[in-house]
């Protein structure tokens, strides 16, 4: 529907400048050349206002006289996709966060450095960008003058102790790369250091004033659900399904541990190279096994998720997201990487898996950098650009146990074991987003909840229970999207009985990625009894 194409296209090229840069792999965007974070009171009043111009477009739009199923979806993707950054302004207001603006300001740089092949341009971009930090710090200071939340504050203060030194780490290590640039690099990145130490102490002074944190609460939260997220399901059977799956992953893990309790751990490559190397193998050896299981086709043109040594530049600020390139629709050519540390000392939870048997890396990010490459080529425009959690998260992680069941880790049972875990892991933080978004669970109990019974390292735990508690809904997505995903495969062997091809809907399934389940399942299967839940009429 060419109108509709036409207004995601503006719609889209507009959020590659407004949309706010975050600390999630999956919503990582192409920005237009020289951009900037666009961030203060009156950029908030531009967005408000352009966001109000493209909803009376849409409005404009009648999607009961779109031709197709697949119209009306893209739709309803134009009305999600526009209701997001509603909740991000004005229910979440992610501007008055106060690590909000670390994000704006130092982590243009983290994502400038993430694809590999750091050059001259590369390392110009980035002092452009340390030049613009004092800026994003000025216009955080007058914002969040009207009040900022004492718990996030805390977060940021805590994040703030060093990032002044960190900045000047990569600045030498770029120096490295780019000699001629020394002096550029280490003037911008002291006068960005210099500003992020006085956003600390201005944060400082001021905590004692700071309220205490008000949860978005349970209308709002069901709202994102319904309208943001096409989940035809409350807050209370979200945590139903989180807690009963809780359960099924603790005595999963219990059996296969107590079974493989003899069964010596795998060791730990020598460093991160020797890593990469197996990956690469592993890699190929995944992709072939999708063949030959006749799951998953494995176009010619698609490339590789590999994994490369941690750079010298990006260590010292790989908290600020994940440390992963997935490319991007103009750069579908190239493979995907994920940076990995030396596997040395005690590694954060992620690490320290992926590091014995990089496949656990494979079947969940792996099958981002697939899947996102698949859905930028999709023939639909609107669905090049469109993502939601709910639905990548949801394929990811139901892939983990697609591979587990096909038997891939038949020759690891440590890793099996592993996967059990982290499917703990994932229904827990349904516990969470829940918790932390209608009020019942504070961000330290959170952490502490995480730390213990998934158990993780303590700062994989707080990174997590911060994360989450800033950006509620997110968590959710991954157990949801798979129980959603689960029934929808269930849905399929019912509906097309000895017509179900399991490939064939896989194949569907992951082009059409960053489809809401709820939705995805109209389009296939012709199921509407979720729609009314979402306030879709069929």
């Amino acid at each position: 529907m060419l109108q509709l194409d036409e207004l995601s296209e503006r719609f889209w090229s507009w959020r590659s400048s407004q949309q706010p840069r975050t600390r999630d792999d999956i919503p990582r965007l192409t920005r237009p050349q020289g951009w900037l974070p666009e961030v203060g009171p009156e950029a908030l009043d531009r967005h408000r206002a352009r966001l109000a111009g493209f909803r009376a477009e849409l409005d404009a739009i009648d999607p009961s006289g779109l031709p197709e199923v697949a119209d009306r979806v893209d739709h309803r993707l134009m009305v999600c996709a526009m209701a997001r950054v509603h909740w991000e302004l004005d229910v979440v207001r992610m501007w008055r966060l106060p690590r909000y603006y670390i994000d704006q300001a130092v982590g243009p740089v983290f994502d400038v450095l993430l694809r590999p092949g750091v050059d001259a341009a590369r390392v110009r971009e980035v002092v452009r960008l340390l030049r613009a930090v004092p800026a994003v710090v000025d216009q955080a200071e007058a914002v969040l003058a009207a009040g900022a939340t004492a718990e996030f504050a805390a977060l940021a203060i805590t994040e703030l102790a060093d990032l002044d030194l960190r900045i000047a780490q990569v600045a030498t290590a770029l120096a490295a790369v780019e000699p001629d640039a020394e002096a550029e690099l280490r003037a911008a990145a002291s006068a960005a250091g210099t500003a992020l130490v006085g956003y600390r102490t201005w944060l400082v002074e001021r905590s004692a004033t700071f309220a205490p944190v008000e949860p978005v609460g349970r209308q709002a939260y069901e709202w994102f659900l319904t309208e943001v997220a096409c989940i035809p399901l409350g807050a209370d059977r979200v945590r139903q399904i989180g807690r009963l799956e809780s359960d099924r992953a603790v005595v999963l893990e219990l059996l296969h541990r107590n079974r493989f309790r003899l069964v010596p751990e795998p060791y730990l490559p020598a460093d991160a190279a020797a890593q990469a190397r197996r990956e690469e193998r592993d890699v190929d050896a995944v992709s072939r096994f999708y063949e030959s299981e006749g799951l998953l086709s494995q176009p010619a043109g698609l490339r590789r998720y590999l994994n490369a040594p941690m750079p010298d530049y990006l260590e010292p600020i790989r908290f600020l997201g994940v440390t992963d390139d997935l490319t991007g629709p103009d750069r579908l050519g190239e493979d995907g990487v994920a940076y990995v540390p030396d596997p040395k000392g005690p590694l954060p939870y992620f690490y320290a898996a992926n590091a014995r048997d990089p496949r656990l890396g494979i079947v969940h990010e792996g099958v981002h950098y697939q899947q996102l490459a698949l859905g930028w080529s999709n023939p639909r425009p609107v669905r090049r650009h469109y993502y939601d959690s709910g639905a990548n998260e949801g394929i990811a992680f139901y892939n983990e146990e697609l591979m587990l069941a096909a038997g891939l880790f038949d020759d690891a049972p440590h890793s099996r074991t592993t996967i059990y875990n982290m499917m703990r892991l994932r229904a827990l933080r349904v516990e969470l987003d829940v918790g932390l978004a209608i009020g019942d669970l504070d961000l330290a109990a959170a952490a502490e909840l995480l730390r213990t019974s998934v158990p993780m390292d303590a700062e994989t735990a707080q990174e997590e229970a911060a994360f989450f508690a800033e950006s509620p809904g997110q968590a959710l997505t991954y157990q949801i999207g798979k129980t959603q995903l689960l029934a929808l495969l269930a849905d399929a062997c019912r509906v097309q009985a000895d017509r179900f091809d399991l490939r064939a809907l896989h194949d569907a399934i992951w082009v059409n990625g960053n489809v809401p389940i709820a939705l995805l399942r109209w389009e296939l299967l012709g199921l509407t009894d979720e729609l009314a839940a979402i306030g879709v009429t069929p």
